[in-house]
């Protein structure tokens, strides 16, 4: 599909009723598990290609809100601490 068709049936999909609405997720997952998804989340938002592409637009506050959800999860795994020296690593 063209990129432009991309972003309009994804623009379409945000723009449905009741997507503004809180949805409460309760699941259990593995610590590791956590953590690669903050990884996958964080990595996902930093893609410059597809934003520049049009694929994938994400706005301020959805980029705060997955942020908030990346933090809140990796503290309640008690993994906040680990995460933070595992970017250390990365970037050295």
């Amino acid at each position: 599909m063209a990129n432009s068709t991309l972003q309009l049936i994804h623009e379409t999909l945000l723009a449905v009723p009741g997507m503004n609405d809180p949805v409460k997720i309760d699941f259990k997952i593995p610590r590791k598990t956590v953590l690669l998804l903050a990884e996958v989340i964080s990595r996902g938002m930093n893609q410059k290609t597809d934003l520049e592409n049009g694929l994938l637009q994400i706005s301020k506050e959805s980029a705060e809100e997955l942020s908030t959800i990346i933090q809140d999860s990796l503290e309640k795994a008690g993994l906040t601490e680990l995460n933070q020296r595992l970017k250390k690593l990365q970037t050295n």
